[in-house]
């Protein structure tokens, strides 16, 4: 591998959309295994994450070949940690409060944190959120989310 192409693929975007494109493969194995109404939300999103992953590696190597340098990895380093920290509590939340109490809570705390202050936009969109996924998974699907250990 020649040296420009090295540093062409250790670009910080190109890294990030691998990365993705190697998550989300290793995650559509599993959905092989559910009943095919079940996987097809998590098989689509997976997808989707593949073909927007592809798409972003194609965007920065288009810079790349035109000389326009990288930008660093993370400018905000405390929040992408924030981030992270926000998806590993609601997984956690959700094992443990439900899906629905726990979407309820994260909606409006990430829309929150990431600079939306008004009271009203935060309760509507969540209400349009929940309120959505209630009625396309569960009214018209019938499926189920995870009702959390507490309740259980």
């Amino acid at each position: 591998m020649s040296n420009s192409l090295k540093h062409r693929l250790t670009r910080p975007e190109t890294m990030t959309a691998l990365c993705i494109i190697a998550a989300a493969v290793a995650f559509l194995f599993p959905t092989a295994k559910l009943q095919p109404i079940s996987a097809l939300l998590p098989a689509t999103m997976l997808v989707g994450l593949i073909v927007l992953a592809a798409i972003l590696i194609v965007t920065d190597q288009r810079k790349a070949n035109a000389g326009v340098e990288a930008e660093p990895m993370m400018t905000a380093p405390k929040r992408v940690l924030g981030a992270f920290a926000l998806i590993v509590g609601y997984a956690l939340a959700t094992q443990f409060l439900g899906f629905y109490p726990s979407t309820a809570i994260a909606v409006p705390l990430v829309a929150y944190i990431f600079g939306y202050r008004k009271f009203l936009g935060l309760a509507a969109a969540t209400i349009i959120v929940v309120g959505a996924i209630y009625l396309i998974f569960d009214v018209a699907m019938a499926q189920s989310f995870p009702s959390g250990l507490i309740w259980r």
